[in-house]
């Protein structure tokens, strides 16, 4: 059996972002009017992502079908990545949905990597509907255990 590594990445996941996909999920057809309704930050869509380590690489993989790879930006700021585009319906006004589960519209998902990872560690390719971004080395950091005193007299 492998040694199973610890994961200095819990956390990488910016909460806010997945607080607001999984309300999304849960209101998708359930709420009337729901469609109607102006889109607003908190209501957002928020694309599905996975984050793992492929040796002392870090990955990041974000669904992102139906968006073009022009209309993706990728931004590294402060020791956060953010991921933002768009994702435009090809359907007219005229269609009348019997279930709506996909999500259309601007799209924001940020992470908080590492410290001292700069862009030109980060490499990014989109392939069928699959976003991947890599970061080289960002996943060797290993964390440590702190021990815990008696408190003091």
């Amino acid at each position: 059996m492998g040694q199973r590594r610890s994961n200095p990445f819990r956390g990488v996941v910016d909460v806010m972002s997945e607080m607001n996909r999984m309300r999304e999920v849960g209101r998708g057809a359930y709420d009337p009017g729901y469609e109607d309704r102006e889109r607003t930050q908190a209501s957002a869509w928020v694309p599905s992502a996975d984050v793992f380590a492929r040796g002392e690489d870090l990955v990041i993989r974000m669904e992102l079908a139906g968006v073009r790879r022009e209309d993706i930006e990728i931004a590294l700021h402060a020791n956060t990545l953010t991921v933002s585009g768009e994702r435009d319906s090809d359907l007219d006004d005229e269609v009348s949905f019997y279930v709506q589960e996909r999500f259309y519209g601007a799209f924001r998902r940020s992470m908080t990597l590492p410290a001292g990872v700069d862009e030109g560690r980060i490499n990014a390719y989109s392939d069928n509907g699959m976003l991947e971004i890599s970061v080289k080395g960002g996943a060797v950091a290993e964390s440590r255990r702190i021990r815990i005193g008696d408190k003091p007299a």
